[in-house]
């Protein structure tokens, strides 16, 4: 007997649910979000789903209300009989919480995981964790997608003459290293040190930059004050180009003004997270025919290897 398969989406992802639901080949499934005056919210199936594979499709971006409806929609959907509930995160939040770095701080991530599995969340599906090892916070499986499988082509297909991968921080530099040994260039590294969060006070660059093509990588663009010091600093050290690729454009505060004010030719972002405002400067590139074929492989139990390029 075949296991029905529906999609349901919470407030924070409904573009990208919908064009993953479409490259399924189903529509999305019927739910409300009740609200009340006093901003309580309440998951509502309008449709049967006992027995069903139940995806529930939402990204965990600020304000955390996107990540407690993500919460009670996996309640409900355990209330309501389903065979398995599975939360396709494509963006993560709060895993830069990860870990204590100092006394006293909370490990968000691994509330996080512990609050998904206890709302009833049979499997993790996502895509480009700030942090590797999160995966292991969680006792059910988690698919975790890189953004690379999208990546890639793209920058096979700008041609640059001079190609050099660049990581704007010492901790980006595993997945710059990665994206250089396949495509075998050049690497360079920014070093940032920091007073605070989000504050920047000195940069420099390690590795050679004069007359090269050079693609910036990072998992998330936050107000993109690294990315874009990076950027022009790079350009003052006598870079041809150089764009920028982030999975995840969280895009907070200034980010769109430092964007725009950069010497960046371009920032390239995935869909994962829905853009607050347009800009010439910053193109977005589908993860939906990537999500709808993982979601189409898990249900029939195939392997997801060929969804990795490295």
């Amino acid at each position: 007997m075949t296991v029905p398969v529906k999609f349901f989406t919470g407030s924070s992802s409904t573009e990208l649910a919908q064009n993953i639901a479409e490259s399924y080949g189903q529509p999305l499934g019927k739910m409300t979000i009740l609200r009340f005056s006093d901003g309580e919210f309440e998951p509502y199936y309008e449709e049967s789903i006992r027995g069903s594979n139940v995806f529930l499709i939402q990204s965990t971006n600020p304000p955390i209300e996107y990540f407690f409806e993500l919460l009670l929609m996996a309640d409900a959907a355990k209330r309501a009989s389903a065979k398995q509930v599975v939360a396709l995160m494509p963006y993560f939040g709060f895993a830069r919480q990860d870990r204590k770095d100092r006394p006293r701080t909370a490990i968000g991530a691994k509330l996080m995981a512990d609050l998904l599995m206890t709302a009833g969340v049979t499997r993790i599906i996502t895509m480009d964790l700030h942090a590797d090892q999160i995966q292991g916070f969680f006792n059910i499986p988690v698919d975790h997608l890189y953004a690379s499988y999208i990546f890639i082509p793209y920058i096979k297909g700008l041609n640059l003459p001079n190609l050099t991968i660049a990581s704007p921080d010492v901790g980006g530099s595993k997945r710059a290293s990665a994206y250089a040994n396949f495509l075998k260039t050049d690497m360079v590294i920014g070093y940032k040190q920091r007073s605070k969060a989000n504050v920047v006070d000195k940069m420099t660059v390690i590795g050679e930059v004069e007359g090269r093509d050079i693609i910036l990588l990072d998992d998330i663009v936050d107000t993109a004050g690294t990315l874009t010091k990076a950027a022009d600093m790079i350009m003052d050290h006598g870079a041809t180009s150089v764009r920028a690729l982030c999975t995840h454009a969280v895009l907070s505060g200034k980010a769109y003004e430092n964007i725009e004010k950069s010497k960046l030719t371009e920032l390239v972002v995935t869909d994962t997270i829905a853009l607050k405002h347009q800009s010439p400067k910053i193109k977005v590139l589908t993860t939906a025919p990537l999500f709808a074929d993982v979601i189409n492989k898990v249900i029939n139990f195939e392997s997801i290897s060929s969804n990795f390029v490295f």
